[in-house]
């Protein structure tokens, strides 16, 4: 067993070394992207950014912009939420633990796990007040604890959802609470289980506050684990409030985060990290508008109709129900994280569209992500190419010092951004102010 291990580590080393680096992302970045010819691999190839410090460096951000520590120190910082008093929920998870089958599926969490902060997950959510408006806390406090893989937070009135993965959990809320310690009433259990692939549930309330939508992603790659595992999953769900009773708004969306309402037109938007193991430039993580009742292609299909061989048994009905999503992001990328620019503080450039946290690859040679996107929107759509807004979390020897998951606004308009590597929260504002 010992020698079969090893020799299927060094196989592993081997593929990693020497596998595809891919494209150049711009080219997939858009509507309509390029889709090369798909590869299968017995490993396919890996590449991983080892974590390194930032030693007193920052971010980067581009001219007219200016980036700080809001703060830091946290246990895996992965989402971050605003509450209307200005106060600022970091939510900090612990995830449950990798249920693995296959031995490339060990081998793939191995190497993966070079990648990862060594800081364990706190399953609590940390409220900080900075009440002065220097770009500090002045207070720090435990405001939630004792949860279960807490990630999506939404607030109605007096009543504060958390969506932990296996359920969306309501709380009594005050405006100025600092910590809560009433327990959560469930709304809704969510599709969780022994194996819980996708564990990561982004929430948003509607505008008029009536429904919560919830991500839930897939709980494989491509079904690995089974049909059967995937019931209830790779799907928004839209849950009423009063009663809890949910059902599928959207589907065939591999691991939808990031829920937000485009402010002009009322829509639901998300991004979506799509699948892996075709290939260093498939298939594009997307940034989509959200049709109710329509299917986007998982596990049969990516992109619109183009068929995944892997998947069994076929499906050609469903592919004919898969429409393309709006926007790619370029591939690899693992968006986790999106806030429309609704404020008033950031330059003029930046007025109206989506800024995307891109955690990162780790399956193409060449890294890709790791870094804030901006996308342009007019008239309620992108209308541009994606521009980068806060880079720089590679070193200059291909090392992460840090990999942005969750974005928010902060009550100033300034960009709030989770930093689960690092466990910082970075501050991005106007140069000037």
């Amino acid at each position: 067993m010992m020698r079969t291990t090893a020799t299927l580590l060094a196989t592993a080393a081997m593929l990693t070394a020497c596998g595809g680096g891919g494209g150049s992302p711009a080219a997939q970045i858009g509507a309509g992207p390029p889709l090369p010819g798909q590869n299968q691999y017995l490993l396919p190839p890996m590449h991983i950014a080892k974590p390194a410090p930032w030693n007193g460096a920052l971010p980067s951000v581009p001219a007219g912009l200016k980036v700080t520590a809001f703060a830091d120190g946290f246990a895996n910082a992965r989402s971050v939420f605003t509450l209307p008093n200005g106060d600022v929920l970091v939510v900090e998870p612990k995830g449950p633990p990798t249920v693995v089958f296959r031995p490339k599926d060990i081998l793939a969490s191995w190497i993966k796990g070079f990648g990862h902060s060594k800081t364990k997950g706190g399953d609590r959510i940390t409220l900080l007040r900075d009440a002065d408006g220097d770009g500090r806390p002045e207070l720090r406090t435990v405001f939630l604890d004792h949860l279960h893989s807490p990630f999506g937070v939404a607030l109605v009135g007096g009543d504060l959802y958390v969506a932990d993965t296996d359920a969306i959990l309501r709380f009594p809320y005050q405006t100025g609470t600092t910590r809560i310690t009433a327990p959560g009433a469930v709304l809704t259990e969510l599709p969780a289980g022994a194996i819980d692939h996708h564990w990561t549930k982004s929430l948003v309330a509607s505008p008029d506050g009536s429904k919560l939508y919830v991500g839930i992603g897939s709980n494989s790659n491509i079904t690995e684990n089974g049909i059967d595992a995937e019931q209830e999953r790779a799907r928004i769900w839209e849950v009423d409030r009063a009663t809890g009773a949910h059902r599928p708004y959207a589907t065939g969306l591999r691991n939808p985060n990031g829920l937000q309402f485009e402010p002009q037109t009322g829509k639901l938007w998300a991004v979506v990290n799509e699948r892996d193991e075709l290939g260093p430039d498939l298939v594009p993580d997307y940034l989509t508008s959200v049709t109710p009742g329509a299917f986007y292609g998982w596990p049969w299909s990516y992109w619109g109709r183009h068929v995944d061989p892997r998947v069994r048994p076929k499906r050609p009905d469903m592919v004919d129900r898969a429409i393309s999503p709006d926007y790619s992001l370029s591939s690899h990328v693992a968006p986790l994280g999106m806030v429309f620019d609704t404020g008033a503080s950031l330059p003029a450039p930046y007025r109206g569209g989506a800024f995307v946290g891109e955690h990162g690859s780790w399956d193409r040679g060449n890294l890709n992500g790791y870094k804030v996107v901006w996308v342009p929107f007019t008239g309620g759509r992108p209308s541009g190419p994606a521009k980068d807004v806060l880079t720089g979390f590679l070193d200059g020897q291909g090392h992460a010092r840090g990999r942005p998951v969750g974005l928010a606004l902060d009550r100033t308009g300034a960009l709030l951004v989770a930093d689960d590597l690092a466990n910082v929260v970075w501050r991005v504002t106007a140069a000037a102010s």
